[in-house]
């Protein structure tokens, strides 16, 4: 079997794990091994049945086209399981007789004791008589001992200090190269804002049930955001364009895309066309895309492209940020935990939740007026949804 191409502009992948063993029968169809690419985790299934025998090692880098397994079409499916179980177990290696331990030595009444004095200082200073190599008299140990053996400021006092070393994967190690030629290739700058989430939340509180039971799908932040990003996006099309070159190039559709926390790290799928979703529209695409990503099901193509990113930091608590632009992209939007906090309303202090939010952007293509203009849009679409997203018409927008 050779290692068939995961999607345009993919030269190689790796191997992240075997799913079967060097030797097992194993069915047309059946997933036999996990691979990664610079883009994702895909499931590589066997093209025959037959034995199988493995010719690439987990984590090895194999180019696309090359050779990773042979399958023996010719061999017959073993009967049964219990057999071949069997049969392993005939072939296993016996097991080496067991060495007599050594005899140990007697204790005395001193081994591993302390001085009343030693006791003292180690109970002081937090440290264990048992741990101490004692000096004295069949191994007791002398108050020298626990003075010695005292820790000194920087001093490892015993714990645990470990390490471990593991390979990065080769989606990690892609998103880590993107991430520092982003901060090296572009102008990033970010810049915040705050919005009062009260509207929404009283909208959704009146009208969430409804709509999920009508839909299948909950009114949650996503789509108010999105919605509200791709009225932005057409107020301020330096927002929704990329530089080719020594080109700027402009889009007359909103793909967004959205950042997803999965098995194998962060997914951005993109919801494509979102200019012609509806709220329930914006949901459905979020939810099957999220499950997709944390199944491990999504797809090169659903990940590809993107005129805009969104990322939600705020499900993990995060108050503030400043997010990384997803290249090629020009500006990606960070959403954040929301808090009730003390603002001014008509001139009285008034409770109301709060999120911040922060917008990252390239400043070779988008210039301070128009960042901080798109992303007063979108603070104002978010803090008036009713006329602003909805037309006046709740009902009709929720599809009612």
């Amino acid at each position: 079997m050779k290692v068939p191409s995961p999607g345009e502009s993919i030269t190689e992948v790796e191997i992240a794990e075997w799913l079967v063993e060097d030797g097992d029968y194993v069915e047309k169809d059946q997933a036999i091994a996990e691979v990664d690419s610079d883009k994702a985790t895909l499931e590589l299934p066997a093209e025959q049945s037959g034995i199988i025998t493995l010719k690439a090692e987990v984590g090895d880098a194999v180019e696309v086209g090359a050779v990773v397994c042979l399958i023996d079409t010719s061999a017959a499916k073993p009967e049964g399981g219990e057999a071949v179980a069997e049969q392993k177990k005939e072939e296993a290696p016996k097991e080496a007789p067991k060495k007599e331990e050594a005899p140990v030595a007697k204790e005395s009444y001193a081994t591993g004791s302390a001085s009343p004095a030693a006791k003292k200082i180690l109970s002081e200073k937090g440290v264990s008589a048992a741990s101490v190599k004692g000096t004295g008299k069949d191994g007791r140990v002398t108050k020298q001992d626990a003075v010695s053996a005292v820790p000194s400021m920087g001093t490892p006092s015993g714990g645990s200090r470990g390490e471990s070393r593991s390979k990065l994967s080769m989606l990690r190690r892609k998103v880590a190269e993107r991430l520092v030629s982003v901060k090296n290739e572009t102008a990033m700058l970010t810049t915040f804002n705050e919005v009062d989430m009260g509207p929404i939340f009283a909208l959704r509180k009146q009208y969430k049930e409804d709509f999920k039971n009508k839909h299948g799908v909950g009114l949650g932040f996503m789509s108010f955001f999105t919605l509200a990003v791709v009225r932005a996006l057409e107020m301020y099309p330096s927002v929704n364009s990329m530089i080719d070159g020594k080109e700027m190039l402009s889009y007359d559709f909103c793909d967004i895309s959205i950042a997803v926390s999965g098995p194998k790290g962060l997914m951005v799928p993109v919801i494509r066309n979102a200019e012609n979703l509806t709220f329930r529209g914006v949901e459905a695409e979020v939810k099957r895309l999220a499950i997709r990503a944390r199944e491990g099901e999504i797809t090169v193509d659903e990940m590809t492209g993107g005129t805009f990113t969104i990322t939600n930091g705020g499900v993990f608590g995060s108050m503030l940020s400043t997010p990384i632009i997803n290249p090629p992209q020009s500006a990606i939007l960070g959403m954040h935990n929301i808090v009730e906090r003390p603002v001014v309303k008509d001139g009285a202090v008034a409770i109301a939740p709060i999120m911040y939010v922060a917008l990252s952007y390239d400043h070779r293509i988008i210039d301070g007026k128009e960042s901080v203009g798109f992303l007063v849009a979108v603070k104002e679409a978010l803090e008036n949804p009713e006329e602003i997203l909805m037309d006046s018409n709740v009902k009709k927008a929720l599809e009612m």
